[in-house]
């Protein structure tokens, strides 16, 4: 991981504002953000830790644990609240085994609850990986998790 890092970090040299993107580099490589690798990032922007923390803790696409080969993304905006995301929420929750926010135990699948896709004329919406599941229902979120088994 060192030398991967070190060359992610060194296309950023001397970039001020540069920290978002080198942790969504670091986070594509390797899958979420290691404790050491943001130390290694802390180092390098002359910052604290805890700084670097703050930052990626705010946004919701930054993760300090290993996430799933899948992830699944349930939308609960208004549109698909009114027409079920509720319902669908709960089925994937029972299919995987885990709460929203989590990731199951082999890997497989992390699962999210999402406030909206912005594609409310396909409500409700499901999300797997860069997949767009619409017009979803209980059934129909079963069968499609079945595909990504």
């Amino acid at each position: 991981m060192k030398d991967e890092l070190a060359e992610i970090v060194a296309e950023y040299e001397g970039e001020k504002g540069a920290l978002i993107p080198v942790l969504q580099r670091v986070q594509e490589k390797f899958g979420y953000l290691q404790e050491d690798a943001i130390s290694k990032i802390a180092r390098f922007f002359r910052i604290s830790e805890s700084e670097i923390f703050g930052v990626a803790s705010f946004y919701s696409q930054f993760y300090f644990t290993p996430r799933g080969e899948h992830t699944v993304k349930v939308c609960l905006g208004t549109a698909c609240h009114v027409r079920g995301g509720g319902g669908i929420l709960d089925e994937v929750k029972r299919e995987l085994g885990v709460e929203s926010g989590g990731t199951t135990e082999d890997h497989k699948f992390s699962l999210e609850r999402v406030a909206c896709f912005g594609s409310c004329a396909l409500a409700p919406v499901m999300v797997i990986d860069q997949d767009v599941y619409g017009r979803m229902t209980v059934a129909k979120a079963k069968d499609i998790l079945g595909k990504y088994r």
